[in-house]
């Protein structure tokens, strides 16, 4: 089987490490058919897709709709290489899947709005599908309401023509969209299981996602509800790719 790529682009060692873990425990892949390129630790190496069965994207600290000259020499040239991936990636409609920052980087190529009308706040909430995502690969066998975890600063106020939107929710209109058949992106964490996020939350306390004295509140809100079915997603996502 040719391998699936993950890009990261976490700096701190333990979320991308157990952001690694969780990709391949959903995917149901092992390491050999998993590779994982830290971006953010330098130059993307020279990526040929005929040697890919997919790639995936996981989350991270940059926002896409921050000012370009607020954004760090690295954030500048990782969306630089993510512009010129997707170039090829939509065009080929090469199997691709970005969750959280993913859907940035998807949404930014593609035209979509990107500000921070609904951001949300990390917890677990309530996702739908919707008839197009109903009757999508990925989401065929979800409930039409799931559960899943969220945590974002910014989010996608309006989707490009491109775009076919797959699961929505109360506070975020865009939770889930394709583009062609094979490009897929997430606002909600398909990777992630309580611990996953809990270490995320304290790896990041200091980053603006809730105040400084919020932290057993917002570890408390991951727990409200179990999320049982979105990783099913990934495991959906590597079955129906590998080749």
């Amino acid at each position: 089987m040719k391998p699936f790529l993950l890009l990261a682009t976490r700096a701190d060692d333990i979320p991308a490490d157990e952001e690694y873990a969780l990709f391949l425990r959903f995917t149901g892949l092992d390491e050999k058919d998993l590779i994982r390129v830290r971006m953010e630790a330098g130059p993307l190496p020279r990526i040929d897709l005929d040697e890919l069965s997919g790639i995936f994207v996981g989350g991270g600290p940059f926002n896409a709709s921050d000012p370009w000259e607020k954004k760090s020499a690295v954030q500048q040239r990782v969306e630089g290489e993510f512009q010129d991936l997707l170039d090829e990636v939509v065009a080929r409609d090469f199997p691709f899947f970005g969750a959280c920052y993913g859907i940035g980087t998807l949404g930014s190529h593609q035209g979509a709005v990107i500000d921070g009308t609904y951001r949300e706040p990390i917890s677990v909430i309530e996702v739908e599908r919707t008839p197009e995502g109903a009757s999508d690969p990925l989401l065929a066998d979800l409930p039409d309401v799931f559960a899943a975890f969220v945590g974002h600063k910014e989010a996608i106020t309006r989707l490009p023509p491109s775009a076919t939107l797959l699961a929505t929710s109360a506070a975020c209109p865009v939770q889930m969209f394709r583009v062609g058949a094979n490009v897929y992106a997430t606002q909600f964490h398909p990777e992630c299981d309580v611990e996953g996020i809990s270490t995320r939350i304290r790896a990041y306390a200091d980053h603006g996602y809730f105040a400084s004295d919020e932290l057993e509140l917002t570890l408390g809100a991951v727990r409200r509800l179990p999320v049982t079915h979105t990783g099913s997603i990934l495991r959906a996502f590597a079955e129906r790719y590998a080749r």
